[in-house]
């Protein structure tokens, strides 16, 4: 059955997958809902939004995504309240950096109208993919690709934006141990590291498959000309706790500007923690680690909102952190939820209802 709004043409799914799917047993991102948006770019401007039937792409080989890489994307939440209400978190500044990361890959920024519009519009559809209850949410992942036909090394004239959306329950993965980065770097100054480009996680895979091998989940990313500086984990903005001082390094076109990293910081302010935004050398963390003073690293992120770290490695050694039952991540992970899930009061208006 084909609708329409002002904005965006919609055509509804013959039948829906949500009776075959089993909400108890949910593995992060490998089940999607009925319904996909879909925008083109061409001519010089991107077209009429269209919600279509959840379902395969049919690209030609030599689509440039495939061979330079123009490909960006996003990562966002949408929760349910007791009354049934969705709600979405910080969405403007999810469409505000997927726009910074296509600018930096030189893909046409996308309009605001479209991209509210067209999500509001695949939410309601999907709206009984969005399970009501603490730790239950629909990941939604906006994402660009170049689509033009041609292996010629310039920027494609051609693009497709689309969003696709997967029911998630809370993330959990088990006890994490990161190592420190002694030799591979995830981005130089000048490169692409603040945008979410696909790249720059496949970049990625390699020299953490290589930790794992050691036994540690992730990689906390070392700065490119020294190694000396932590930067980033994994798919996570980090933070350290030496003593009651929480410290996270500053964002810069090596690290990518995370929504919970800012919100986190917001919320340290609000609740008179100290906090830092600075440089944070392997050397401080380690001697602090020696001298009982690191009492918590953990990481933030849209899929884990805040994932605490039980040990890290570096130099052939490895460290435990202490088990504390009032912890900095507890604290933020129990404020951050409360507000998305509209269980708690929203100073900052960051909630956004979708009405």
């Amino acid at each position: 059955m084909e609708t329409s709004t002002n904005t965006v043409d919609i055509q509804k799914a013959a039948t829906s997958k949500i009776e075959n799917t089993d909400f108890n047993n949910l593995a992060f991102g490998q089940v999607f809902t009925d319904h996909m948006m879909i925008c083109d770019y061409k001519d010089g401007a991107w077209q009429t939004p269209k919600i279509r039937p959840y379902g395969p792409l049919e690209m030609d080989p030599s689509a440039k995504v495939f061979h330079y890489g123009q490909a960006v994307f996003e990562g966002m939440k949408a929760f349910k309240d007791e009354k049934d209400q969705i709600w979405l978190f910080r969405p403007e500044d999810n469409f505000d950096r997927i726009n910074k990361s296509s600018e930096r890959l030189a893909i046409p920024a996308f309009p605001k109208e479209h991209f509210f519009a067209g999500m509001e519009e695949l939410l309601k559809l999907e709206k009984d993919w969005i399970k009501k209850g603490f730790g239950n949410s629909l990941y939604i992942r906006p994402f660009v690709i170049a689509t033009e036909a041609g292996v010629s090394a310039a920027p494609a004239k051609e693009y497709k934006f689309m969003i696709i959306c997967s029911p998630a329950q809370a993330y959990y993965s088990g006890e994490v141990r990161v190592q420190f980065s002694e030799k591979y770097s995830r981005a130089a100054d000048g490169g692409v590291g603040f945008a979410k480009a696909a790249g720059n996680y496949a970049a990625q895979f390699y020299p953490t498959n290589l930790a794992k091998e050691e036994g540690f989940q992730q990689i906390i990313w070392t700065d490119a000309s020294s190694h000396d500086y932590l930067e980033e984990a994994g798919t996570m903005n980090i933070f350290f706790r030496i003593g009651d001082k929480l410290i996270t390094a500053p964002t810069n076109d090596r690290i990518l500007d995370g929504i919970t990293r800012k919100s986190i910081i917001s919320l340290a302010k609000e609740f008179n923690i100290d906090l830092e935004v600075r440089r944070v050398s392997v050397k401080e963390i380690v001697d602090a680690a020696k001298n009982g003073e690191l009492k918590e690293i953990f990481g933030s992120g849209t899929a884990t909102v805040v994932n605490p770290i039980v040990g890290f490695g570096h130099g052939g050694e490895k460290y435990d952190l202490p088990k504390l039952e009032d912890s900095y991540a507890g604290f933020f992970k129990d404020k951050l939820t409360k507000i998305q899930y509209n269980q708690a009061e929203d100073k900052f208006n960051w909630r956004y209802l979708v009405k």
